[in-house]
């Protein structure tokens, strides 16, 4: 596979699942109340779900981005 495109589609899965584990939580956060939807909240929700995603995929690259022999 082209490294670039393996590249590309790693990130994109990376993406995918960023926005739905912070999505789930958010749904969660908002059905109990925790915050309000355009809060603070909301926001600190999603950036700490991307932050982990973040250092998820840097610490795992190496498994998926091999230089195939």
């Amino acid at each position: 596979m082209n490294p670039t495109l393996k590249g590309v589609l790693y990130v994109s899965v990376w993406v995918l699942l960023w926005g739905t584990a912070a999505s789930l939580a958010d749904t969660v956060l908002l059905t109990r109340g925790a915050y309000d939807a355009g809060t603070a909240g909301q926001a600190v929700t999603f950036t700490t779900y991307s932050l982990a995603a973040v250092v998820l995929a840097v610490r795992l690259a190496g498994r998926f981005l091999k230089a195939e022999p």
